[in-house]
């Protein structure tokens, strides 16, 4: 997906909010913002948001020399989420269809996301994305796919979100692999927020090798694109996934809440609207 104006003062708000994060001075988050306005000055041709925001967090960890700005609000997103394991279990449990309902969980716990910063009540949207219609339902194409594979290339997105993917990865068959960042960056999951979240327990948990809020293919290791390459089914969580891998070509399913007007415009469907979106070459 490429970067739109509308993205722009997004991308500071961020930096600023990265910057407090990472408790940066006054004259530190300055210099910061300074430095986000040279990079939008000076984008690529076709540079995605997430390739933005590399780069911005990047700077903030430079400046700050804090690794790890939002280690905090991971712990404590993955804390909450967990709490909420046996309701979400219970939910399950009633379904008529366990691979619906374990998917609109895995959808739900997608609002759990720094980078556009909703204010959420993590229950009501549980409560919400289980009753409400898909905006984009690939979900009949996916079942069957999934009835045909053997394994199963999980993207994962946001620490917290983890535990509602665990709950998914669960009601699947066959082997899954969960990938995560390569190191931290925003609030995106690394290996040690999915093992936080129990996904060690569920499926082999691997990194891409790249600090980037999505999945950039030419940034990853290359154990992780030979995985991409040779994956017969792909489940990419989040709007930073969809942003980086809505035009590559591979079987990928997009599961994601969108979140942003201009994504929402790209992937088309409205903000709150709940997506099971098949790739351009998915099946």
């Amino acid at each position: 997906m490429q970067t739109y104006l509308d993205c722009y003062p997004c991308v500071l708000r961020q930096a600023l909010e990265a910057a407090r994060m990472a408790g940066a001075t006054p004259g530190q988050e300055h210099e910061i913002v300074l430095a986000t306005l040279e990079i939008l000055k000076s984008l690529p041709e076709g540079a995605t948001p997430p390739a933005i925001g590399t780069e911005v967090h990047q700077i903030v960890r430079e400046i700050t020399g804090n690794q790890d700005p939002y280690l905090l609000v991971k712990r404590e997103s993955t804390e909450k989420a967990l709490a909420l394991l046996p309701d979400l279990y219970a939910l399950l449990d009633q379904a008529d269809d366990r691979l619906e309902a374990a998917i609109r969980l895995s959808i739900a716990g997608n609002i759990i996301d720094f980078g556009p910063n909703p204010e959420y009540d993590l229950w009501q949207v549980v409560k919400r994305v289980s009753r409400q219609a898909f905006a984009i339902n690939d979900l009949p194409v996916l079942r069957k796919r999934l009835a045909e594979v053997e394994s199963v290339l999980f993207l994962g997105d946001n620490a917290g979100e983890t535990v509602f993917d665990r709950v998914l990865i669960e009601t699947l068959e066959g082997d899954v692999t969960y990938v995560v960042r390569g190191g931290p960056v925003l609030n995106d999951a690394t290996r040690e927020d999915a093992e936080a979240a129990g996904i060690d327990q569920v499926a082999e948990v691997i990194d891409n090798g790249a600090r980037v809020p999505g999945t950039i293919l030419s940034k990853c290791n290359p154990e992780f694109q030979a995985r991409f390459r040779d994956a017969d089914l792909i489940l990419a969580k989040g709007m930073g996934n969809y942003e980086t891998l809505s035009t590559v070509d591979a079987p990928i399913f997009f599961l994601l809440q969108v979140k942003c007007p201009i994504i929402g415009l790209d992937v088309g469907a409205k903000v709150q609207s709940i997506v099971v979106k098949k790739g351009n070459y998915a099946h």
